[in-house]
């Protein structure tokens, strides 16, 4: 009488198969890479509307100096909000620590009245700013100018 061995533990492979987790990775860094542009835009403004823009490409650098007038009026540098009276010690803060380009840009919303929005150059006038920029979207399209 014979004795049948099985010898199925030699057969067992122990790799592990990376390929399902390469997948969901590329997946999720896909998706990141998509959104992190999305949560730059601080401030939720309707922006004015013009037919010919003049391109400001360093707007949208990481250093860029903006300021928000949203259309009840509230003042926002960068995404915190701020007030009228330290907009100007803020703004000049922040060029203090700034080398390269020092312009200011302004993103208004459409229906923000004209007296804030003057008020807040004027602020930031103050703080020794020469160079500021106004961006609007493109008529038809939506890339900031």
């Amino acid at each position: 009488m014979a004795v049948a061995v099985r010898n199925e533990g030699a057969n067992v492979n122990s790799n592990i198969n990376v390929t399902p987790m390469v997948d969901v990775m590329l997946v999720l860094l896909i998706i990141f890479m998509v959104i992190t542009p999305m949560l730059n835009n601080k401030v939720d403004l309707t922006m004015a509307e013009v037919n010919n823009p003049q391109a400001m490409p360093d707007a949208d650098k990481d250093d860029a100096i903006i300021v928000a007038i949203t259309r009840d009026g509230s003042i926002y540098l960068g995404q915190n909000k701020t007030s009228l009276s330290e907009l100007g010690s803020q703004v000049g803060t922040k060029l203090a620590n700034k080398t390269g380009d020092k312009t200011v840009y302004f993103r208004a919303d459409a229906r923000a009245q004209y007296r804030g929005v003057e008020d807040a150059i004027d602020a930031v006038r103050t703080a020794g700013v020469e160079e500021i920029g106004l961006l609007t979207l493109k008529r038809g399209g939506n890339d900031v100018q």
